[in-house]
């Protein structure tokens, strides 16, 4: 697989800082990161689309800028597929035409952001609970397109320390939970529910979802999806795996688009 590299410096459109000769250093915040990748992805998009619509902070910029450009009448006749219920309501108040996977199982577009990204373009997924949904969505799109600040980078999946999230069915969760840390017990492995408050976390589809943490590597991440899709009650993990076709990757010094 070979991953293409490319690299700009943000435009003072992108940015909102002045084309002056020599302007003073301004330090740019994780949001306006997220919001020059965003951008950046939208130049993807052309009229006639059907779109995945991402969930999530970053993706949150993209749908707009889509809003918008349908607004300004830049942008016709396209079809959007929110990826969670507040995508929907999103899309819905910036006036973009919804439809779901039944109407069109053949998706042009998708833009999302993503929690981690390790070199091979391979993500995790799913720290806003909309995993199982941007899953169907994303893996029935014909061009995937990432977008994240450079601090979602990593060197493995897990990487950061934080959560890899596994959608369950509430039913024994507890059990299910178990036995999803037993699996990885060689890495460090600690599996905990998600709650909102004292309550558990629901997700649009009704499920519950257990976030492992791992202190060490995984290893080969196909062996260790198809071990966790394996164990009954699990819905979906948050491992998105050979799906991501563009990565548009925001940092100080500009924007990288990575290929494969």
């Amino acid at each position: 697989m070979a991953i293409a590299i490319s690299a700009e410096k943000p435009s003072s459109v992108e940015t909102g800082l002045s084309p002056l000769s020599s302007p003073p250093p301004v330090i740019l915040t994780q949001d306006e990161l997220k919001k020059i990748a965003a951008y950046k992805a939208v130049e993807f998009v052309e009229s006639g689309m059907v779109l995945g619509l991402g969930t999530g902070s970053t993706a949150k910029h993209a749908v707009d800028r889509i809003g918008e450009l349908l607004r300004q009448g830049k942008l016709t006749n396209i079809v959007g597929i929110p990826t969670s219920k507040k995508t929907h309501e999103q899309a819905v108040s910036l006036g973009i035409p919804l439809s779901d996977l039944d109407s069109y199982p053949v998706v042009d577009l998708a833009i999302d952001g993503a929690d981690e990204v390790d070199p091979f373009m391979n993500l995790v997924k799913g720290r806003g609970g909309s995993l199982l949904r941007e899953k169907m969505v994303e893996g029935a799109c014909k061009k995937f397109v990432v977008i994240v600040d450079e601090s979602k980078l990593v060197p493995h999946l897990g990487g950061s320390g934080l959560a890899m999230p596994v959608e369950v069915v509430p039913y024994c969760w507890k059990f299910t939970a178990k036995r999803l840390q037993d699996l990885f017990e060689d890495c460090g492995c600690v599996a905990k529910l998600r709650t909102t408050g004292d309550q558990p976390f629901v997700t649009d589809n009704g499920n519950y979802v257990i976030d492992l943490y791992l202190k060490k590597d995984i290893g080969d991440l196909k062996v260790a999806s198809d071990n966790i899709l394996r164990l009954a009650g699990v819905v979906e993990h948050g491992m998105f795996l050979d799906m991501a076709t563009t990565v548009i990757v925001a940092s100080e010094l500009g924007v990288t688009i990575r290929n494969k």
